[in-house]
């Protein structure tokens, strides 16, 4: 059967799409990038917030159509949805979208295989596995470019953020054994990664459930002494638990680059205390200071919630006087969504729409010139670029720094007297800004 898998949503998402991907395969299944072409389409869904879930629905939709037009030239074809919104909405989505044939939740990846059979045999198969079940160590089929991969360290949370919902989408925090997280990266730099991405819910609380200890230092001391592997990049590392022992590792290990992804969400302390975040401003303060001391190049990039039940003025302006003195070069905004099922979602004084937007765009307007700020200062050196391909309407190549993470930061273009290749790494003489990107010539 030609099959083809549509992942949404994070990089720990794409983690279970790609090991979907790799029973599929194993099953004898064909895989297949065009939907319209396939026999069978397995949507593998997020149910984070209000967007997510939309962007997710209206891939279904339009499969539907692609079932309906199928039918009607005497084909079949087969649509399974999985992931966290079919945990999320288990009960609903037979009865709401009657052209699904299949749900499968976060706690059945592993099930694909039946699912798609059982689905082809019109049984309508609804699978829904314990969410506290140990990590999957099924292989995967990379779907990110063969140079780089996310390498997941551990799946659910303990953190009970009150605007969030992914421990009941994904169950609590289990750590991998650190041997087959080393086995695993070894064996993808041996078939050509050379940049690792670090990835769970807290990857600073990797460890302590199996190990009574965080021992994020250590692993990355060890995926460091991977021979072939030029980058290691870490992200989502809880603001409180960021130690001097994190930091000192970073800073000493060449490979690891110097870019630290801390999703503060807030400044202020009644704000973070009624997020059910840990720590406060001070700490936050602290913990910057001390990347800045002992790093002074380094990239910090964040995510914040702006409108939370009962923010006020004046705790927004906070927020803003707070990234206008720390300087965070990467962040990415968020409007508050009221989540069925967090507890933020039944707090007093929720914020009209408008105020939501209008804080987003103004904290937007402050990053945007933080970001324009830190461009401006690389005009002149010369930067290590993996090469991620050639844009022909540009005429030149482009790829990322160090300072850019995959699929989420900006670019870096530039032109080269000779060939190269995606994957390649170049050095590049920045000599101009673009936007958020940079623009260079190999040297």
């Amino acid at each position: 059967m030609r099959v083809s898998l549509i992942s949404l949503g994070c990089s720990k998402n794409l983690v279970n799409s790609e090991q979907m991907l790799w029973l599929l395969d194993s099953a004898g299944h064909e895989l297949c990038g065009d939907a319209s072409a396939a026999d069978a389409v397995i949507v593998n869904t997020c149910g984070f917030i209000e967007s997510a879930r939309a962007e997710a629905v209206e891939q279904i939709i339009e499969l539907g159509l692609l079932k309906k037009d199928a039918a009607e030239k005497g084909a079949s074809k087969t649509i399974i949805v999985a992931g966290c919104m079919a945990e999320r909405h288990k009960h609903e989505i037979f009865e709401e979208m009657p052209e699904v044939d299949g749900v499968v939740g976060c706690g059945s990846f592993d099930e694909i295989v039946k699912a798609l059979d059982g689905a082809s045999r019109g049984e309508k198969p609804w699978m829904f596995g314990g969410l506290d079940a140990p990590v999957s160590e099924t292989p995967r089929i990379l779907g990110t470019p063969p140079y780089t991969a996310y390498l997941k360290l551990a799946e659910g949370c303990d953190n009970r953020c009150a605007y969030c919902v992914i421990p009941g989408l994904r169950g609590g925090f289990r750590s991998r054994p650190m041997e087959n997280v080393i086995a695993e990266a070894q064996k993808l730099v041996r078939d050509g990664v050379k940049e690792l991405t670090l990835v769970a819910q807290d990857t600073t609380r990797y460890g302590l459930d199996l190990y009574g200890r965080r021992v994020l230092p250590e692993l990355i001391d060890k995926l460091c002494g991977i021979d072939g592997l030029r980058w290691l990049r870490l992200h989502y590392l809880y603001p409180s638990e960021v130690t001097e022992e994190l930091i000192e590792t970073i800073a000493k290990q060449p490979k690891c680059v110097k870019y630290f992804d801390i999703p503060i969400q807030h400044c202020n302390d009644r704000i973070l205390k009624s997020m059910g975040r840990r720590g406060g401003r001070a700490q936050l303060l602290e913990t910057v200071k001390s990347i800045r001391a002992a790093m002074p190049d380094a990239v910090l990039r964040t995510s914040l919630i702006v409108g939370l039940p009962g923010e006020t003025d004046e705790e927004f302006e906070e927020l803003c006087g707070f990234l206008r003195e720390t300087k965070w070069e990467r962040a990415g905004v968020f409007e508050y969504s009221p989540e069925e099922g967090s507890a933020a979602a039944d707090m007093p004084g929720q914020i009209d729409g408008d105020v939501k937007t209008k804080r987003r765009e103004l904290t937007e307007d402050i990053q945007r010139e933080v970001m324009d700020a830190f461009n401006e200062r690389q005009i002149g050196k010369t930067m290590e670029i993996l090469c991620e391909g050639y844009d022909r309407l540009a005429e030149c190549y482009y790829g990322r720094s160090v300072y850019d993470a995959p699929e989420v930061d900006g670019k870096v273009f530039f032109t080269s007297p000779k060939p190269v290749k995606a994957g390649e790494f170049v050095n590049v003489k920045i000599n101009d800004t673009l936007d958020c990107d940079l623009m260079g010539e190999s040297t």
